[in-house]
C-alpha cells in the first residue's frame, strides 16, 4: 500500500524524536542488567503538573451547558481576549481578538498547516517554493516543508554569528546557489531557539521584519519559548513588537513549554488581518476549534497571577538544572566557559569529543553504555553537526547520575 503515498509522504523520515526513543525501549531491558536504565535528555517536554488553576478550571466546566459542543473556529471570545490580555501585559501588543487572533490545537499543527497554505508543490527541487528556515532548528520544520512539497533553505546559525545570521548574505548566497529568489515565501524565526537555547536582540528581530518587508515574504515567528528565560535582561522580545511587522509576521505561541501543557495540545498564532484571514480558510475546513472546556482553563491560566509564577518558579528550576550540568561537563573537560551557555530554554548545546567522527557515533555510544539519551546535533540541521542537544528537564537527581554514569564509563574530552 506505501505506492498510493505521495512522494513527499514517502520520502519522510520518521521524527527524530520518536526514532531516539524507539532504540533506547530496544536498548532497556538489556541496560537495566548493568544498572543504567535509560535516563531521557531527549525530549523537550518540562515533567512537572501543570498549573493548580487550569487543572482546577477544567474540572469545574466540564458541567457546564453546551461545553461539550462545537467550538469556534477562530477561538471563543474568552480565549481570544485572555490572549489579547497577555500580549498586551507581556509585551505591551494590541491584538484584535477578532481579527487577529486564532487558537491553535498546539503551535505544531498550526505552523504545518501555515507551511501547507503558502506552498504550491512541486517535484522539480530548483523550481521548488522556498522557506527559510533556521539550521540548527527545531527538526519538523524541514519535514513539514517536505511534505507540502517545498523546499527548506537553510540559514546558518552559528557561534561565529552569534547564531544572528546576516539575511541579506544569506539571500545572495541562496542566489549563487542556482535558487529563484522569486520562489521564496517566507522567513521562519525561533527564538529562543530550539536546539541552541540562543536569543535574539531587538536590533536583530527589527532586521528581520524589515528583511521580510524588504523581499515582500511573511515572517513567521515561532516563540514556543519565550517565557523560558533566567534573567529580566534577557526575556526575548516579540516581533510584533516591531514597528510596522503586524502587516507581514505571524507568530505562534504554546502552552506546552510555560505551562507544563504539553498533552492538551493547546496554542495560537496571531498577525496582521490579512495573513491571519487566509490561515484560517484553511483551518476552517481542517478542524472544528478547540474543546471549550480546554480553552476556558487556558484562558484562565493566561490571566492568572499563578500562571506567572507557575513559569518564574520553572525557570529558577531549570537554570538550577543547567548549572548542574555545566559543572558536571567541566568535571568532564569540557571547556564550558569557551561555550556560549543559553540563557533561555531548558536545553543545553555541546560539542561532541573531537576523538568522534560525528554526533551520532557519541550519542549512540553513550546510550549504549551509559543509558543516558541526547540528540545528536545533525537531527537539527547540517551545521548541527559536531554538536548533541541535552534536554535538562528531568529532577536533578538523575542529572547528577548522568555525569556520574558518564565519568564512570569514560565519557570524557
Amino acid at each position: 500500500m506505501k505506492e498510493l503515498f505521495n512522494e513527499y509522504v514517502q520520502s519522510l523520515e520518521t521524527y527524530i524524536m520518536v526514532q531516539i526513543k524507539q532504540k533506547a525501549v530496544a536498548l532497556t531491558e538489556e541496560l537495566k542488567k548493568k544498572n543504567r536504565t535509560p535516563i531521557y535528555l531527549s525530549i523537550g517536554a518540562p515533567v512537572k503538573t501543570p498549573p493548580a488553576i487550569v487543572i482546577d478550571t477544567l474540572k469545574k466546566c466540564l458541567d457546564e451547558p453546551g461545553i461539550h459542543t462545537y467550538s469556534t473556529n477562530k477561538g471563543e471570545g474568552y480565549f481570544l481576549d485572555a490572549v489579547k490580555f497577555w500580549m498586551k501585559k507581556r509585551f505591551n501588543v494590541d491584538v484584535d481578538p477578532k481579527t487577529e487572533i486564532c487558537s491553535l490545537i498546539g503551535s505544531k499543527e498550526g505552523l504545518a498547516n501555515l507551511i501547507r497554505e503558502l506552498i504550491n508543490p512541486t517535484v522539480n527541487e530548483k523550481d521548488r517554493d522556498i522557506i527559510m528556515i533556521p539550521d540548527p532548528g527545531y527538526a519538523s520544520y524541514k519535514e513539514m516543508i517536505k511534505v507540502s512539497g517545498g523546499l527548506g533553505y537553510s540559514i546558518p546559525l552559528t557561534p561565529e554569528n552569534n547564531f544572528m545570521p546576516n539575511l541579506d548574505e544569506v539571500w545572495e548566497n541562496m542566489i549563487k546557489e542556482g535558487y529563484n529568489p522569486q520562489k521564496v515565501k517566507a522567513l521562519i524565526i525561533n527564538y529562543p531557539n530550539n536546539p541552541l537555547g540562543a536569543t535574539a536582540t531587538r536590533e536583530y528581530v527589527a532586521s528581520a521584519v524589515a528583511f521580510c518587508k524588504k523581499h515582500n515574504i511573511l515572517l513567521i515567528s515561532d516563540a514556543a519559548y519565550c517565557d523560558i528565560y533566567f534573567c529580566e535582561a534577557d526575556a526575548p522580545v516579540s516581533a510584533l513588537e516591531i514597528e510596522g511587522a503586524k502587516d507581514i509576521t505571524l507568530e505562534f505561541y504554546s502552552f506546552s513549554k510555560s505551562y507544563s501543557m504539553t498533552g492538551w495540545r493547546v496554542g495560537w498564532v496571531c498577525g496582521g488581518k490579512e495573513p491571519l484571514s487566509m490561515f484560517t480558510k484553511l483551518k476552517s475546513t481542517i478542524d472544528t476549534g478547540l474543546f471549550k472546556a480546554l480553552q476556558k482553563a487556558s484562558a484562565e491560566v493566561l490571566v492568572s497571577e499563578e500562571g506567572d509564577l507557575f513559569t518564574k518558579e520553572m525557570n529558577k528550576e531549570f537554570q538550577q538544572n543547567q548549572k548542574i550540568l555545566v559543572e558536571g561537563f567541566r568535571e568532564l573537560g569540557w571547556e564550558i566557559d569557551k561555550l556560549n551557555i543559553p540563557r533561555a530554554t531548558f536545553y543545553l548545546w555541546l560539542p561532541i569529543p573531537p576523538r568522534y567522527k560525528c554526533s551520532k557515533d557519541f550519542t549512540d555510544e553513550v546510550l549504549e553504555k551509559s543509558g543516558v539519551v541526547l540528540v545528536p546535533g545533525d537531527a537539527f540541521g547540517k551545521y548541527g553537526e559536531g554538536f548533541f542537544r541535552i534536554s535538562i528537564v528531568c529532577s536533578q537527581d538523575k542529572l547528577h547520575e548522568v555525569i556520574k554514569r558518564m565519568k564512570e564509563d569514560g565519557f570524557t574530552w
